[in-house]
C-alpha cells in the first residue's frame, strides 16, 4: 500500500503549540487566511445605502444582555 505524504508535527523552541508541515497539494497558512479574509471581507461587506432589511432597525437596537 502506498504511504500518501502526512503531515508531521514540528517543535517551535519558545512557542507554546507545534506546528504541522505542509502537505503537498494544500495551502499554506498565509493562504488559507487570505481566502478567508476575502471571504470574511466579501460577506460583511454593507448592502447599499438604500437597501434595508425588515429587522435592521430592531438588530441594531437590541443589546446583548450583559451590558
Amino acid at each position: 500500500m502506498p504511504e500518501e505524504p502526512r503531515q508531521r508535527v514540528e517543535r517551535v523552541a519558545g512557542a507554546r503549540r507545534a506546528r504541522l508541515t505542509r502537505v503537498e497539494g494544500t495551502l499554506a497558512d498565509a493562504d488559507a487566511e487570505a481566502t478567508l479574509r476575502d471571504a470574511d471581507a466579501d460577506a460583511g461587506a454593507r448592502p447599499a445605502a438604500g437597501e434595508k432589511g425588515p429587522n435592521d432597525e430592531r438588530l441594531r437596537r437590541d443589546r446583548p444582555p450583559h451590558w
